[in-house]
């Protein structure tokens, strides 16, 4: 069993910034896949969209073409702590973000986006909100 526990989250106004963490506790391998998903308001969990993602053991990432440019994924190996730096905030970057892990190596990033079915274990969520 994996546990994921976020912080960070908060209300901002456009333009500005918030950081994400993400600890990742139990069973674990030395790199793991880790990453964000957000569910928008009035959205289905079926929606959810991956954020970014990147392999804790490498260097790896994906970054949603939403995102790219403004917001930044990284992680501390030995804490197995993946944070999301995100920047130049949005009124629709509003959503519930979701930290995700998948006990494993990333495999390869497509342009299709990340598949929530591929990460194994979902924190509870932390909720951002950017007013306009």
């Amino acid at each position: 069993q994996v546990q994921l526990v976020e912080s960070g989250g908060g209300s901002v106004q456009a333009g500005g910034s918030l950081t994400l963490s993400c600890t990742a506790s139990g069973y674990l391998t030395p790199g793991n896949c880790m990453g964000w998903f957000r569910q928008a308001p009035g959205k289905e969990r079926t929606e959810r969209e991956g954020v970014a993602a990147m392999y804790t053991g490498g260097t790896s990432i994906y970054y949603a073409d939403s995102t790219k440019g403004r917001f930044t994924i990284s992680a501390v190996k030995a804490n197995n702590t993946v944070y999301l730096q995100m920047n130049s905030l949005k009124p629709e970057d509003t959503a519930m973000y979701f930290c995700v892990i998948r006990v494993s190596a990333c495999g390869t990033f497509t342009k299709t986006g990340l598949s929530p079915s591929y990460f194994s274990y979902w924190g509870k969520g932390t909720q951002v909100t950017v007013s306009s």
